[in-house]
């Protein structure tokens, strides 16, 4: 077992390396100058000064050749100085963290409203295979699969907040009001939209894996020896169908920090996904290279964190070369 988490290790931090190369080239190889903004006054009528935009050139690693420029601007990226933002000038790191934990909260909430929603409904679609309750699931789920977010984003928001007048439109917070119960009426909404397509894939692959392990052996030897059906589904059946969801949710983990652009902006949620959004339109290089780093470091976690589970779930896979530490 140390062998296997040693090599996904040593194969997560040379991924790293080579994603903060890429978020690294998106400034060296753009097009002009990324300050081209702040240094022109037919541009911009606020000029800045030259110590403001020598930092803003060593924070985004505009000074000296390629490896020299990569080398200071990863160094300080590990020592927690991200750099100031093109748009506002103001620190990447404070702005992205002041919004991490509105889309983390809003995309682990959905995440985890999935999960507990795929499981019991892909194990009735690949029990119940060709019958009424799979017709019905896998109805549900080439629906939710096919339904375009912001559409369906769009009907929530005219049937209970226009129409019934339930729940809240858009935004986090009404204001005025400072509740932890006015924030999760707030997300309600967001966090149906954003479960849906994932439980709909969850399903989908949960009900593959059912249906394939129901023919092995195991499972008619079982049934043989008097062990209840239900137990066998959620015991043997479960656990052996679980590896794809897992790879799922761990190919997930890179959304809790960006989120869904087009949720948050429908629903005005002031998350990470709406930042990155206005990023790019503004072309603010700095904070597009932070927020690729963070949810890049966190998707390599979550398939770090997936191929751990594997190896409890299924011990074959701690296997290296035959031997198992």
């Amino acid at each position: 077992m140390r062998s296997y988490l040693l090599k996904r290790l040593s194969q997560t931090a040379l991924v790293f390396v080579l994603v903060s190369m890429f978020a690294f080239s998106i400034v060296y190889f753009a097009p002009g100058d990324p300050l081209y903004l702040y240094t022109s006054p037919s541009v911009s009528s606020h000029k800045l000064s030259d110590e403001q935009l020598k930092s803003m050139r060593d924070s985004l690693g505009l000074s000296g050749n390629i490896a020299e420029r990569y080398v200071s601007w990863a160094g300080k990226m590990l020592q927690g100085d991200w750099g100031l933002s093109t748009s506002n000038h103001q620190p990447v790191k404070d702005q992205i963290l002041s919004r991490l934990p509105n889309t983390v909260g809003l995309m682990g909430a959905a995440l985890v409203l999935s999960v507990a929603l795929a499981i019991p409904l892909g194990l009735l679609a690949g029990y119940f295979r060709n019958r009424l309750p799979d017709n019905v699931i896998s109805l549900l789920t080439y629906i939710g699969i096919s339904v375009p977010p912001f559409w369906f984003g769009i009907m929530l928001i005219i049937l209970f907040a226009l129409v019934l007048g339930v729940l809240p439109s858009s935004g986090m917070r009404t204001i005025g009001v400072n509740d932890p119960v006015d924030v999760a009426r707030h997300a309600i909404l967001p966090v149906i939209v954003l479960s849906v397509g994932n439980t709909a894939t969850f399903v989908r692959y949960l009900r593959a894996g059912v249906i394939s392990q129901m023919r092995e052996e195991y499972v008619t030897v079982a049934v043989a020896q008097g062990t209840p059906r239900r137990r066998v589904l959620t015991h043997h059946v479960l656990r052996n169908s679980i590896l794809p969801l897992i790879t799922m949710v761990g190919m997930n983990f890179g959304t809790l920090v960006t989120g869904s652009f087009i949720v948050e902006s429908v629903f005005g949620w002031p998350g990470l996904g709406v930042l990155c959004m206005d990023a790019v339109n503004n072309r603010d290089y700095t904070m597009i290279m932070g927020i690729t780093m963070l949810a890049s470091c966190l998707l390599l976690i979550g398939n770090l964190l997936a191929d751990v589970l594997y190896a409890v779930v299924d011990p074959r896979i701690r296997l290296d070369g035959g031997s198992d530490e």
